[in-house]
């Protein structure tokens, strides 16, 4: 998987340069993220949750929905020259040092 997010960022953006004439500006797209990231929640909430799922929402698809948040993260990252695949190492490496027994010595997550 190394390398992965890279190629995923390099193929948003090449899909940009063919099909999407220009990037949406940052501000546009961080409205994009959160209306897609209420779709997933809608979907979570309803199927997962407490709240009754309305016929019109039991076709919609979860994973579609969860590409469509890393379509427009993935806009976003290029588009401030972000390099997703070095920050995602980066957090990862410090979630093994810093939370490494963390979790496991919770109480509140045993059952």
């Amino acid at each position: 998987m190394q390398q992965a997010i890279e190629q995923l960022q390099k193929e948003v953006n090449e899909w940009i340069e063919a099909h999407g004439v220009r990037y949406f500006n940052e501000l546009t797209n961080m409205a994009q993220l959160t209306e897609e990231v209420g779709e997933v929640a809608r979907i979570v909430a309803r199927r997962y949750g407490e709240q009754s799922e309305k016929e019109s929402d039991k076709e919609k698809d979860l994973g579609e929905e969860l590409a469509d948040v890393l379509f427009v993260l993935l806009c976003l990252a290029n588009q401030t020259e972000t390099d997703l695949q070095a920050a995602f190492e980066r957090k990862m490496e410090a979630k093994r040092e810093r939370d490494h027994d963390r979790h496991h010595n919770n109480p509140k997550l045993r059952g």
